[in-house]
């Protein structure tokens, strides 16, 4: 198993640097535990998940990463219908390369699936892996961040929109291909506000964008939320091969219009900036995920905010030295500044109240988990004349 971690490691970080240049913090080797899980809330529901995370070296029950840098987002990913977890290991790969630990639930492989379950499973899964952290016997003790985010391909990106529905403390999801469920997907959409990043591909003949994906993003009413269709893609090939995803796909049109090596560079491409944005509040990746949407050609897309950028939802204002960030943001406000004198920070809500007054030098991080969802405006002074404001989202 160690050896296949490495194989596909370094497939990975060839797509990273030739594919699109740029790799987006320490690449870590891929660690791997299997759990068993027991929901006592559904009748004691025994939930088996593969969990991979960043190790120094690759392979079974490795030791977390000496070098980490404090603790890592929880992804929970949900896979597609028929289809194993072994089939993700692309997008294992990159984000466990990234810093983020990602767990997959088996259950509901066969041919009479239960989407609410799994939907159910995939939030389960999410909590009990971040507890993890806090048990000393595990490898991922004290390396568990409240930052999560659900992701799923096909009917586990049906069920991913299930999952955050069911769960409200999610941070983020990330969908590919996604499939109508039942219970609807679509119409779970409408209570996710959590920042979403919808993938489809143009040449999806299994899920058809316009009846699956572009819905389900329509429905959605996260105050940041991003759509890309990956022009050529198709339903497959967001995950590596898989017999049984390729034989139903092999029976429609149109067939895959780029090549599956291609397709991934893309995913890659926007994935993995995304998440260190909106799980980590890295601003440059934010700005580097808007302007090669902006410019690439392989991509179409839609979007409702703009993520670190000073025209739009993003506050950034470089030239003042002042960043605030994530935004949205859920649970946590990062504040920086350039000067060394001390700061003094106004959030209030549009209305007028003030809820938040602080002073800090250099930066400052503000829970905001208690902050009532929506827009506020806030006004930063930096002791040296400097006056910034903007606008702020908190998305919980």
């Amino acid at each position: 198993m160690a050896s296949t971690y490495v194989f596909n490691r370094l497939i990975v970080l060839c797509i990273a640097v030739f594919g699109f240049g740029v790799i987006y913090g320490q690449p870590y080797q891929v660690g791997h535990v299997t759990k068993t899980f027991t929901d006592a809330a559904r009748s004691n529901r025994s939930v088996p998940v593969e969990i991979f995370y960043p190790a120094d070296v690759a392979g079974d029950n490795k030791p977390f990463a000496a070098a980490y840098p404090g603790k890592a987002p929880v992804i929970s990913f949900g896979h597609g219908f028929v289809m194993t977890y072994d089939a993700y290991a692309n997008i294992r790969d990159a984000v466990v390369a990234n810093g983020y630990i990602i767990a997959f639930p088996t259950t509901e492989g066969s041919f009479s699936p239960s989407h609410s379950e799994f939907g159910k499973d995939l939030a389960f899964v999410l909590r009990e892996v971040t507890a993890l952290g806090a048990q000393t016997t595990s490898v991922l003790y004290g390396k568990t961040d409240t930052n999560n985010c659900v992701m799923g391909h096909s009917m586990g990106g049906g069920a991913a929109f299930l999952a955050r529905s069911y769960d409200a403390s999610i941070k983020a999801m990330v969908t590919f291909a996604a499939a109508e469920t039942t219970p609807s997907a679509i119409s779970a959409a409408s209570s996710v506000k959590a920042p979403s990043l919808v993938f489809a591909g143009e040449n999806d003949c299994v899920t058809a964008p316009s009846t699956n994906q572009r819905p389900m993003y329509d429905a959605l009413t996260a105050a940041c939320k991003h759509y890309i269709t990956i022009k050529g893609g198709s339903h497959c090939q967001m995950a590596g091969a898989s017999t049984t995803c390729s034989f139903g796909e092999a029976t429609c049109t149109p067939a895959p219009g780029i090549t599956r090596a291609a397709q991934h560079a893309t995913i890659n491409k926007y994935l993995i900036p995304w998440l260190n944005y909106t799980l980590k509040g890295n601003c440059p990746a934010g700005t580097a995920f808007e302007t090669d949407l902006a410019a690439d050609g392989a991509v179409t897309y839609a979007k409702n905010c703009t993520l670190c950028s000073p025209t739009g939802v993003g506050v950034d204002d470089p030239e003042k030295g002042v960043s605030v960030y994530p935004n949205p943001a859920s649970d946590k406000i990062v504040v920086r500044t350039d000067g060394k004198a001390t700061s003094r920070i106004f959030i209030s809500q549009v209305a007028g109240r003030v809820v938040y007054d602080g002073h800090f030098i250099g930066s400052l991080a503000i829970p905001s988990s208690s902050f009532p969802a929506g827009v506020y405006l806030y006004q930063i002074s930096d002791g040296e004349a400097n006056t910034v404001v903007g606008r702020l989202v908190i998305s919980h």
